[in-house]
């Protein structure tokens, strides 16, 4: 079984035109026979909408509680994906994080993955759905909902091709890949076609917003490949991570 991994950040899912340019995306791969597993973030905003809304009531809320709140964002985009999907004729599923489960430790705001359960993936890959998970959330060990912070839809879907053994992950952003500077500020910015995890991580650790450290450490520990690439070019090659 061939899998591949796909994350679709805020930029990507803002709203219903973008959605059903996401599943061009998933569509291409599930036409070559791969089995595809897509992570998505919250549409657009949304979650810094929760937190205006958190902060009219709280300026020092319960941990827990914000997690609470401000992992609803997925659970939204998920469904509507989903339901794209299915419009198009294709079979999608959707699960948050806790019905995985995606085990986490107790920190909330800021949590790591400890485990990951491939049981329910595997079993509807196998009947052939394409399946959408929540990325940015997790469950502790008590059951509490627990999110990881930031970078956090991209450190799910690293660790999902992790523990699938994908044969790529593929994380889709608004530029077509990594540059040596930011390509909307510095026209003559450098587009890479293969970068090292090393180099990827010293410049992640300096700045670059394009891949978070935590999600890169975790990619060279598992050895899965990443492609960054844009959601708006459908052709895009994008740059290699491995």
């Amino acid at each position: 079984m061939e899998i591949v991994v796909q994350k679709f950040g805020g930029s990507s899912v803002a709203d219903t035109e973008k959605l059903y340019n996401v599943c061009k995306h998933i569509i291409k791969e599930k036409k070559k026979g791969k089995k595809v597993v897509v992570i998505v973030s919250a549409q657009g905003n949304s979650t810094d909408d929760l937190i205006k809304q958190e902060l009219e009531i709280t300026k020092t809320p319960n941990k827990r509680e914000h997690d609470v709140l401000v992992s609803v964002g997925e659970q939204i985009t998920i469904a509507k994906l989903a339901m794209c999907l299915q419009k198009q004729g294709y079979n999608a599923i959707s699960f948050l994080a806790w019905q995985i489960p995606i085990i986490t430790d107790s920190n909330f705001g800021d949590a790591n993955i400890l485990e990951i359960k491939t049981e329910k993936i595997i079993e509807q890959l196998n009947l052939d759905n394409i399946v959408i998970i929540a990325g940015f959330q997790g469950i502790d060990k008590e059951k509490n909902i627990t999110t990881l912070g930031r970078g956090g839809s991209d450190t799910t879907a690293i660790a999902i091709a992790g523990v699938l053994k994908a044969v790529k992950c593929e994380i889709f952003t608004d530029v077509d890949g990594v540059y040596s500077d930011d390509p909307n500020k510095n026209k003559n910015a450098i587009k890479y076609d293969k970068i090292s995890y090393d180099k990827m991580l010293v410049m992640a650790n300096n700045g670059a917003k394009v891949l978070h450290n935590k999600c890169v450490e975790l990619a060279k520990e598992n050895k899965v490949k990443i492609v960054v690439k844009s959601t708006f070019k459908e052709e895009s090659k994008g740059t290699i991570v491995e």
